[in-house]
């Protein structure tokens, strides 16, 4: 064969289109290995960051699980030292603070307004106790003057009969 049929062959237009199509076959492979790659590292990425977020699940459950162990201890304790004589006597002390509080505000009918103004207080004190809201002993005796010391002889007048 001569070069002249050789160049023949090779441009004609089979050939043409047969070149044509090895070149974008080729092209297509590339970018077909080149997609595969990339995908196997999103893969891996995605594994690595569910692993991640799987950790961090797990490490918030075992948290909130000791911060509930920690508040159901803090209860049991709270609950134990207001059975000492001395809290409970201050618990009834604030009771009946917060009932007289209430007296003030709805005179007209002192009986049923004392009995209630008492259940509504002692409602307070319990969702106190088991940490529903903030208790306002704490905040009673942060924010009110200290009472004044008198003497003993001094705060009674003589009185002689």
């Amino acid at each position: 064969m001569t070069s002249q049929q050789i160049l023949h062959i090779l441009t004609a237009p089979f050939s043409l289109g047969l070149w044509l199509g090895l070149i974008f076959a080729a092209l297509a492979f590339y970018n077909y290995l080149r997609m595969k790659g990339e995908l196997k590292r999103f893969k891996r990425h995605l594994s690595d960051r569910l692993e991640i977020d799987a950790a961090g699940v797990q490490k918030g459950r075992a948290e909130v699980e000791r911060l509930r162990k920690e508040n159901e201890n803090l209860r049991v304790k709270v609950a134990a030292l207001n059975e000492l004589p001395d809290q409970r006597a201050q618990r009834d002390l604030e009771i009946f603070a917060r009932a007289e509080k209430r007296m003030l505000i709805s005179v007209p009918g002192f009986a049923a307004a004392w009995e209630n103004a008492k259940n509504d207080a002692r409602g307070e004190i319990a969702n106190e106790e088991s940490g529903n809201s903030l208790p306002k002993r704490v905040f009673a005796k942060l924010f009110t003057a200290p009472p004044q010391k008198t003497e003993p002889d001094k705060a009674l007048p003589d009185v002689q009969i």
